[in-house]
């Protein structure tokens, strides 16, 4: 243990990559810290989300750089890039880094920025998150069973395990369209809100905003992540669990930038599987990307 006394854990368990966007500040000047995540264990119908971190990191080189949005440019962020954390078969190991990294960086007054990955990571990054903080997770999916393929730790149940372990007081789902009986019953019982599809195309962006605004008045942090599957497959195909009548680009990138405001201490973007397209799902990534610490830097300079 006395190894632990003079490194930190970003230092044992982080080896260097490519650096995403192209543009990096020394890790003491950076407001915003990205990690790689290339942990692929518990999915259970397309893997390669392990392959994402690097793929995402090559999109970022080859896109352009300025939000219309936030009228910001990734360039005139202070980001870094420390790399990709070391993952292992073992996912509670793996969860137990990436809490000790999160936590870390939270410490150091830094916003932890990490690449998925599948979305079980989330739940180690949620927990390195201090008390009275609320989720935000754009996704096509509930991820509330107990329990899937006798595992009760994976992609389907995290967000259960969210609940439970790390106690936020607010879980608002958005995008959602793909659910079981137990997650509904489960949803209802636990307190948890989401919005739907339907919900969000009969009512619109600015009604739905609003109903989110409405349930975080009362939180003081935010963690917001990203299942690429929220898209729809006509713009996300490679995803590890795709499901038809999701939300356009348009739409979404709509709902992200009026979502996002001075409060998010931590996001991640999670669940693209590079080897099922050509490309397009890691452009949408990065971009997505771009766009938050764009609205997060508007939203801390306001």
């Amino acid at each position: 243990m006395a190894q632990y006394d003079v490194m930190s854990y970003r230092e044992l368990y982080v080896s260097p990559s490519a650096v995403f966007s192209g543009f990096q500040k020394p890790f003491a000047e950076a407001s915003y810290v990205l990690l790689g995540v290339p942990f692929d264990v518990t999915s259970t119908y397309r893997t390669g989300a392990r392959f994402a971190p690097l793929a995402v990191r090559d999109a970022s080189l080859n896109i352009e750089t300025y939000s219309f949005h936030s009228d910001i440019d990734i360039e005139d962020i202070s980001i870094h890039d420390i790399g990709d954390l070391h993952v292992t078969s073992d996912t509670q190991e793996t969860l137990k880094r990436i809490e000790h990294i999160t936590k870390e960086l939270l410490t150091t007054r830094k916003t932890p920025v990490l690449i998925g990955g599948e979305h079980t990571i989330t739940l180690g990054a949620a927990r390195a998150v201090s008390k009275d903080f609320a989720v935000i997770d754009f996704d096509a999916h509930l991820d509330l069973r107990n329990e899937y393929m006798s595992l009760k730790t994976s992609h389907t149940t995290f967000m259960r395990r969210i609940n439970e372990q790390a106690k936020p007081r607010e879980i608002v789902e958005i995008g959602t369209r793909a659910v079981c009986k137990e997650e509904l019953d489960y949803a209802k019982k636990a307190g948890i809100n989401f919005i739907t599809t339907q919900q969000i195309r009969s009512e619109g962006i600015e009604k739905t905003v609003e109903k989110v605004d409405k349930l975080l008045r009362n939180v003081r942090k935010v963690y917001l992540t990203v299942d690429m599957d929220v898209l729809d497959p006509a713009f996300a195909p490679a995803v590890q669990n795709p499901e038809p009548d999701g939300l356009c680009s348009h739409m979404f990138y709509e709902l992200l930038s009026a979502t996002i405001d001075e409060r998010v201490a931590a996001f991640d973007v999670v669940e693209v599987t590079p080897p099922y397209d050509n490309g397009v799902t890691s452009v949408q990534a990065a971009k997505i990307i771009f766009e938050t610490l764009s609205a997060m830097e508007k939203a801390r300079k306001q």
